[in-house]
């Protein structure tokens, strides 16, 4: 079973868009290995371990917005990593729309965690 803050529905959201993100970056040119392939892979994982991070911070408020503070900003910057993979034509349409809708989701849930920390005690 399942427990914890792998249980969250935001985290479960937040690391299926990273596993998507990370294997249609397996298709980005070999040049941009080290720069935007490794910095979309980093800023989609870290939304992930910001989440479980705070999750076991939950009962000091301050310390539990900070790290979805966190999150949120990691999903912000995946996002930014996306307008470029579009731009650069490493991807297509139908994929940066449904990344950007499914990341845009996480974001409205992370805000949820952010405005209301009481309710994840």
């Amino acid at each position: 079973m399942v427990t914890g803050f792998r249980n969250l529905t935001v985290y479960k959201k937040a690391f299926a868009l990273g596993m998507d993100i990370f294997n249609t970056s397996k298709t980005f040119p070999k040049e941009e290995q080290y720069a935007l392939t490794s910095q979309i892979r980093k800023s989609s994982r870290s939304v992930c371990a910001c989440i479980g991070e705070g999750y076991r911070k939950r009962l000091y408020p301050a310390h539990f917005v900070s790290k979805m503070t966190d999150a949120d900003m990691e999903n912000t910057e995946t996002q930014v990593w996306l307008d470029f993979a579009f731009e650069c034509g490493y991807i297509n349409k139908t994929i940066y729309n449904d990344y950007n809708r499914r990341s845009e989701e996480i974001g409205r849930l992370l805000n949820h965690m952010i405005e209301n920390p009481e309710k994840y005690k």
